[in-house]
């Protein structure tokens, strides 16, 4: 696949690193790209981000243990699900039900892949069956660090929607996976060239799609507003990691390319 169809952004051409700080990253991971080859540097990259990411996550479970002993965001908590269980209803209960389904252990997998399959075979490329299964990997493996780090306990059951969940509720593995997830879903068909017009609506639905999977786990009781907004976090800075691999890996093509076409 020729390495200008996915170089693009509208008119931001993402082999381009304007800032200092992406040329020094550029010129580190140069060596290792030369070494194994860009693919291969993508997919190492990606798994030492994961590794690290689920460190720091885990790591972050005392930060976030202070925060919600504080009088900080955490006063959000029960203000946050008392307005929840005051605008349910029978009918409203059911519908949100169903649809944070989707952004569940069995949904989410098997609204990935079908998304993964369709990019793949539309444009011939290999670059969702990466992107996707490794950004899904790795914000499972956040969500996995985070809950046996920290263990923290769900809101009372008696103020929750069945079916009633019992692992911990920090993060959200639900908001997590889901932004990151519509995340980069929504980076891989921005990549193609389409008008500005569709770009933002193609952002505008994966945030849509993430925000409100978020709000239903408050709304049904099943989280507490907090596991949301650090997992919105967390998803935001591991999709920032994907992106940037994916980036390098486009860099690098480019410049093995030019090498190719260069003369002897």
């Amino acid at each position: 696949m020729p390495a200008h169809q996915d170089q693009y952004v509208g008119p931001r051409d993402l082999t381009r690193w304007p800032s200092r700080m992406g040329r020094f990253l550029v010129r580190c991971v140069s060596p290792l790209a030369r070494w194994v080859g860009p693919h291969w540097a993508l997919l190492l990259l990606i798994a030492i981000g994961g590794g690290v990411a689920a460190l720091l996550t885990a790591a972050s479970a005392e930060v976030y243990e202070a925060v919600v002993e504080s009088d900080g965001v955490a006063a959000l908590d029960q203000p946050a699900l008392d307005l929840a269980v005051s605008l349910r209803a029978g009918w409203l209960d059911a519908f949100i039900t169903g649809y944070t389904n989707i952004g569940g252990p069995i949904g989410m997998p098997i609204l990935a892949l079908g998304i993964m399959v369709l990019l793949a075979v539309r444009r011939r490329s290999w670059t969702p069956v990466i992107l996707i299964p490794a950004a899904a990997f790795g914000s499972l493996l956040m969500t996995v660090a985070g809950k046996d780090a920290f263990g923290r306990l769900r809101p009372p059951m008696e103020l929750a929607v069945p079916p009633y969940e019992s692992s911990p509720s920090f993060p959200s593995g639900h908001s997590l996976n889901a932004l990151v997830i519509a995340g980069i879903v929504a980076y891989l068909v921005v990549l193609r060239p389409h008008r500005k017009r569709i770009r933002a609506l193609t952002v505008s639905l994966a945030v849509l799609f993430a925000v409100t999977m978020g709000l239903s786990r408050v709304f049904l009781g099943h989280h507490w507003l907090t596991d949301v907004l650090v997992a919105w976090t967390l998803g935001i800075a591991w999709l920032a990691v994907v992106i940037t691999a994916h980036r390098l890996l486009l860099t690098f093509r480019l410049y093995r390319s030019a090498e190719h076409d260069a003369p002897t």
